[in-house]
């Protein structure tokens, strides 16, 4: 299977806590993007709440009719050499025109998505892959940023079920965690990976390093066994 290298990189306190609001007052917070940025990993993935709370517009598209695209299909709107990518299965988040865009967005949805959806999509510059009949289909969604839209390496910055789906999946290669100097302890807050199936045996993971930084954080980096 032809895929990007992919890792979750995450700022999370001591008890894997993600909450963003959060972990902004965890004085370590610092740390994320220069250590995203030594990750190397140009194109980034989020999930859709994630993007709607800190990266699309306001509102959510609404359809004029209702007719889905029923086949994997995908349009290359731009040429990158990385991608802000969105996981939106339906297709209803709002964005700017990417015509000059420095980081692309390119949105993966299921095959559900609805056509006029996919026109506004274009419209803006914006690439998209659709692929899988109910739900996204992860594993062809790499093989497709891998094969048409040359992502080598890939971040996943999104919230605890994107990235645990990834996991689950067998997708993942590396987690990567920058753990602040506190503890959330808050019930049902979210973690940094969720909504695995009950029964999933835990995943193995293998240490590949440990990195004191400023402000009392550390940097822990695994790589996982699929």
């Amino acid at each position: 299977m032809n895929k990007p290298y992919i890792i979750c990189h995450m700022m999370v306190s001591l008890d894997g806590r993600i909450d963003c609001d959060m972990t902004e007052q965890l004085r370590g917070t610092v740390n994320y993007y220069p250590t995203l940025q030594s990750i190397e990993a140009p194109t980034t993935l989020s999930g859709r709440v994630t993007a709607e709370t800190e990266l699309s517009h306001a509102g959510r598209f609404e359809s004029q009719h209702s007719e889905p695209l029923g086949q994997e299909d995908f349009a290359k709107n731009s040429d990158a050499k990385g991608y802000e990518v969105i996981v939106d299965t339906k297709g209803v988040l709002l964005w700017e025109d990417d015509l000059n865009a420095k980081k692309p967005h390119l949105i993966i949805t299921s095959e559900q998505v609805k056509k006029d959806y996919l026109a506004y999509l274009d419209q803006n510059h914006i690439s998209w892959i659709a692929t899988g009949k109910t739900k996204i289909d992860l594993n062809r969604a790499v093989e497709i940023l891998a094969d048409k839209f040359d992502v080598e390496r890939m971040a996943i910055v999104g919230g605890g079920h994107i990235n645990g789906s990834f996991l689950d999946a067998g997708l993942t290669d590396e987690i990567s965690l920058v753990i602040g100097a506190g503890v959330d302890g808050r019930a049902n807050m979210p973690a940094v990976f969720d909504g695995r199936p009950k029964g999933r045996k835990p995943v193995p993971l293998t240490l590949k390093n440990v990195q004191q930084l400023d402000n009392n954080a550390v940097w822990l980096r695994y790589s996982v066994q699929n």
